[in-house]
């Protein structure tokens, strides 16, 4: 990965070239940034600038047969870990090792892609995936060696506020005095999920969203007019992975909104109703039928979009990105119905409901659950 090739982020491109070429580089960093910034390639580039000894903040330097090595995500001083679960292909004991074969396609094809493109990729997008212990013993295992090549190591470890605690606290004493010239490589999309104790022992870089203007012009370079990839660059708010898939018209977003519909009208229905009732236990056994990680990514969608109509309702349209794609549906017309007087429940509903779904709770009961409480909160009166 070249830091040419990384979208915006020139800042941070210079930070990390600048303080790596004057020998200032911290043993273990997290790099915290929303999906669809860049903190992946940002890393894998900067991976590659430590170990080849490239210098003049480009990965371009004398030792090309290095270089070559991370064109196929092969140099075998690059480790990586990342979330992962049993399947079809691995029964039991899953580490990042099984994946390998996945992970280098995932890098190559989809960068920027988020945590469901990676489960949609390796079938287990019905699951939960984590950073176990397991994966921490393969990770003391593999920093115990010398290296390959007599330069830096690197351990990059992606989502890895899917880090459980007790791999947290396995890899606590390897973070804090890592062997030398061993540099961990921390990525998060949410820092407080990630241990304390794990985070103070890093140097964390926060990266900001997208610019809409950077997203656009990548995306014209992909064959898009400039009016339609500016629309896009907007809705995408600052995410390059949603940018792609709106141009691809490959987002979950798209399932997502018709759910959203099919289910917010239900639950204005369902006042007194008993049909519509029966339409919103339905419309629960269908997304209960889903991955527990799409109903997660549902939900959070869920709380977006009803915030974005609370905008709308105070007049701060011009912090509105979002749009809705369901005939019929204009957020506009939705957003009087969003306000102060239950703003703050509709959100609490969705993140308890998130919390069970995480846990195992029966998602049928979960969704029935909210489905009731939303139709009475929709028919809360503003003050």
């Amino acid at each position: 990965m070249l830091f040419k090739d990384i979208l915006g982020l020139s800042h941070i491109k210079n930070h990390l070239a600048t303080s790596a070429d004057s020998g200032r580089i911290p043993h273990a960093q997290l790099f915290v940034g929303p999906e669809g910034c860049g903190t992946l390639p940002m890393a894998l580039a900067y991976a590659q600038y430590l170990i080849c000894n490239n210098q003049n903040g480009e990965n371009l330097g004398s030792d090309q047969a290095c270089n070559a090595k991370f064109e196929g995500i092969s140099h075998p001083d690059m480790h990586f870990a990342f979330p992962v679960a049993n399947s079809d292909k691995v029964r039991s004991h899953a580490v990042s090792d099984h994946y390998m074969r996945e992970w280098r396609q995932f890098l190559q094809e989809q960068p920027y892609g988020n945590l469901f493109d990676w489960y949609r990729l390796i079938g287990i997008e019905k699951k939960q995936g984590q950073i176990g212990v397991d994966e921490a013993q393969d990770i003391v295992r593999k920093l115990a060696l010398k290296s390959y090549e007599g330069g830096y190591k690197v351990m990059l470890i992606w989502m890895a506020d899917k880090m459980n605690i007790a791999a947290s606290n396995k890899l606590l004493k390897l973070i804090e005095e890592p062997p030398e010239k061993t540099v961990f490589l921390l990525i998060a999309e949410d820092e407080e999920q990630v241990l304390q104790t794990i985070r103070s022992r890093c140097q964390i870089l926060h990266f900001p969203p997208l610019a809409e203007e950077i997203i656009c012009n990548a995306l014209t370079v992909r064959g898009l007019d400039r009016s339609e990839a500016m629309r896009l660059a907007q809705e995408a708010h600052g995410n390059f992975n949603k940018a792609l898939d709106l141009m691809n018209k490959d987002s979950e977003d798209l399932v997502f909104e018709k759910w959203f519909v099919q289910w917010v009208r239900s639950a204005f229905k369902a006042k007194g109703n008993k049909a519509a009732i029966h339409e919103l236990i339905l419309w629960s056994e269908e997304v209960a039928a889903t991955g527990r990680e799409t109903q997660k990514k549902f939900l959070r969608y869920c709380i977006a979009v009803f915030r974005q109509a609370m905008l709308i309702n105070y007049n701060a349209k011009e912090l509105a990105f979002m749009q809705i794609h369901v005939d019929g549906f204009q957020l506009e017309k939705f957003a009087p119905f969003v306000h102060e007087n239950n703003m703050l429940d509709i959100s609490a509903e969705l993140e308890d409901a998130i919390y069970h779904i995480e846990r195992n709770g029966n998602a049928k009961i979960i969704f029935t659950d909210l489905s009731i409480k939303l139709t009475r909160l929709l028919h809360k009166r503003a003050a």
